[in-house]
């Protein structure tokens, strides 16, 4: 079983459902104590950075998150907002610290090619840097559904585990570090290939959970 953690910034639906199809049983909560006994973590988000820190900093989530993933090593993933919450630092609206998980700061999109507009919408082809968990093989390359204006640079070029190519530059779009993993994209709402890059992310949470 997956925790999903509700951070009240966004709908967590689409996400569920995703899990559903593949067979994958979730819950969705940001219970304290259920969030102590989770063996896995799934962190979701659309909305700002400093709503989503927000909702983590209520009844200290945020550091019993980083004690679960530092400490117990219990797997993680950040999908879309949930991947920039795992930075340090983010420069949206201000400077927000993040839960400094992956090093590294969320920056806003600054394509050189202005015909790319800001925020990047639509259907990219995300290439991986690395053999690993959720990209490796024939899967090293596929096409996933991207909303947003802000994007991790990573302080460790090691983390990223993929990138897209964007209006004349390279945009870090995946991590993967240990045990803490990341996509700025929605797999949920990637048909067959965001299917099939959660399915990756459970079936490594039951091999080392």
């Amino acid at each position: 079983m997956l925790t999903i953690i509700d951070t009240k910034a966004g709908n967590f639906n689409s996400i569920i459902n995703a899990f559903k199809r593949i067979g994958v049983y979730t819950i969705l909560t940001n219970d304290v104590q259920k969030i102590k006994e989770a063996r896995a973590l799934v962190l979701p988000g659309v909305a700002a950075f400093e709503k989503g820190m927000t909702g983590l900093n209520e009844n200290n989530l945020a550091d019993i998150i980083k004690s679960k993933v530092i400490e117990e090593r219990a797997p993680i993933i950040g999908i879309c907002l949930g991947m920039q919450l795992l930075a340090e630092n983010s420069e949206e609206h201000g400077s927000h610290k993040g839960l400094g998980l992956i090093k590294g700061n969320v920056v806003k999109l600054n394509p050189d090619n202005k015909d790319y507009k800001v925020p990047n919408i639509g259907w990219c082809d995300v290439s991986a840097k690395k053999e690993g968990v959720i990209f490796h093989g024939d899967y090293a390359t596929s096409s996933f559904y991207h909303v947003h204006s802000y994007h991790l640079q990573c302080a460790n070029s090691n983390a990223v585990a993929a990138s897209i190519e964007y209006g004349g530059g390279e945009v870090t779009v995946a991590i993967e570090q240990d045990n803490v993993f990341g996509v700025q994209f929605h797999p949920e709402k990637s048909q067959d290939a965001g299917l099939e890059l959660l399915d990756r992310f459970a079936k490594y949470t039951n091999n080392v959970c």
